[in-house]
């Protein structure tokens, strides 16, 4: 390549980068207007940052000041506080110190007094809690201020005091052997309270027009209980000086649990689905024991009277018998002997017809009422392992189940029993009637049979010896 090429060539790329550079130019000359711009107002913002940043600063050193004020005045309080605490604990120490100096001075002043003042309240703790269940309180309660005064009291009892409690000792005790007629507040089963006529008896027992009244010495108010015995007195047997009545020594609580007592149809129901079935079987048992008992005292009562005429057979079991030994008299004695056992046979199966079953139900019975205790035991465990074993009520349902089927297969067994045992006495009785009878047949027949062939062996003998005589 020569010089000049080359010189052409270079030249060229310079104008090349000149434009280039030109253009360049040209483009950056906006950007460093913006720029520039930018910068203006970065200085513009540092300032009012700058400014802003010192108007917080005076704030918190303003802050800071208030809350160090405060702090002194709490520091203030504080020491005051503690000088006040100190003053008070000395204060406390003192009185403790005077306090035990008084208290030894009182014991040693007061001496057996103070025994006697525990003494006081202890009887009279004693005859209040007695009172809260007694009957007296119904008409004779004007005495129980003086007791609860007593009770209450921190200081010696007075003269006064002390006279009360003996006058409150004394009427309780005349009380409790006077029958009077009282005025109470009576609740009925409505809820309505009104003003009752009773007789008190004594401290034992308050008597309504329905009978017994449970008394509420705190409310003063009285209600029936839930159940009465039936020889319980009423406000007209009391007034016509009926004094031979039943009472309750514990003050109402045996009429209580006598309220509690489940009655026969209560005492099934807790047996279940069991003791129901174990009633139906007695049930069963017995209509079965029933219809058997009178078709077997039917039977022995035809067989008795037939007995008294052989001669004309009935239809009953002997009548039977009869008449089969009519009609195959004319058999051998064997045969015959076979068809008055076959018809005894017979006879005997309607006689003892139910009496299995009868058997059979006897012997279910405390089965299932054995099942009805495994059941409920099983119902007792599972409330106990649910709700553990502290509250016996919740076990009570389980164990009165398996109880009460226990006592009912056991009573519905024992008569079933019995029945069974005496329907088949009777029937083993007919039974026997039948074979004595039966068998004092063959025998009959076997003796005529005897006396026939006898008969027979001795006619031709007299009848040769008549030849023999005749030819002589």
């Amino acid at each position: 390549m020569s010089f000049e090429h080359k010189h052409s060539v270079m030249k060229t790329k310079l104008t090349t980068l000149g434009c280039t550079v030109l253009f360049m130019l040209a483009t950056l000359s906006p950007a460093v207007a913006n720029i520039s711009q930018l910068d203006d107002k970065a200085q513009a913002t540092a300032q009012a940052e700058k400014v802003h940043n010192q108007e917080r600063e005076l704030i918190v050193k303003q802050e800071r000041k208030a809350l160090q004020a405060k702090l002194d005045q709490l520091q203030q309080q504080e020491k005051a506080l503690e000088q006040e605490n100190e003053r008070l604990s000395q204060s406390f120490s003192d009185n403790e110190a005077t306090l035990a100096q008084l208290e030894q001075k009182l014991q040693l002043e007061t001496g057996s007094l103070g025994e006697l003042f525990g003494v006081v309240r202890q009887a009279a703790k004693e005859l209040n809690q007695d009172f809260e269940r007694s009957f007296v309180t119904a008409d004779k309660a004007d005495y129980l201020p003086q007791i609860e005064q007593i009770i209450s009291t921190e200081t010696l009892p007075s003269l006064e005091l002390l006279h009360s409690l003996w006058y409150a000792m004394e009427q309780k005790v005349r009380a409790s052997g006077e029958v009077l007629p009282v005025t109470v507040e009576y609740v009925n089963g409505a809820g309505q309270s009104t003003q009752a006529q009773a007789y008190r008896l004594g401290d034992v027992a308050l008597v309504g027009e329905q009978g017994y009244l449970k008394w509420d010495s705190r409310v003063q108010q009285s209600q029936d209980y839930l159940a009465q015995p039936e020889t319980a007195p009423t406000v007209a047997t009391l007034a016509q000086n009926s004094l031979s009545v039943l009472l309750d020594p514990s003050r109402g609580q045996l009429l209580e649990q006598y309220a509690n007592k489940p009655t026969l149809q209560q005492r099934v129901e807790q047996g279940g689905v069991v003791g129901q079935i174990i009633l139906g079987l007695l049930v069963v048992g017995l209509l079965i024991a029933l219809v058997r008992g009178a078709i077997l005292l039917k039977a022995q009562g035809q067989i008795s009277r037939q007995l008294k005429q052989p001669e004309n057979p009935t239809n009953n079991p002997l009548g039977r018998i009869l008449k089969v030994y009519s009609k195959e008299r004319n058999q051998s004695i064997e045969s015959l002997e076979l068809r008055l056992l076959e018809a005894i046979i017979d006879e005997q199966q309607g006689l003892e017809k139910g009496l299995s079953m009868l058997k059979l139900m006897a012997a279910l019975a405390p089965m299932l009422g054995l099942l009805g205790t495994v059941t409920g035991m099983i119902e007792t465990f599972q409330v106990i392992t649910q709700f553990g074993n502290s509250d016996p009520k919740v076990m009570a349902g389980g164990i009165s189940m398996a109880l009460i089927t226990t006592v009912l297969g056991l009573v519905a067994a024992m008569p079933l029993l019995l029945a069974h045992n005496l329907l088949s006495s009777r029937a083993e009785a007919i039974r026997s009637t039948l074979e004595k009878q039966s068998v004092s047949l063959v025998a009959e027949r076997a003796e005529k049979d005897l006396l026939a062939k006898q008969d027979g062996m001795k006619t031709p003998v007299a009848t040769a010896a008549v030849s023999d005589g005749v030819a002589a």
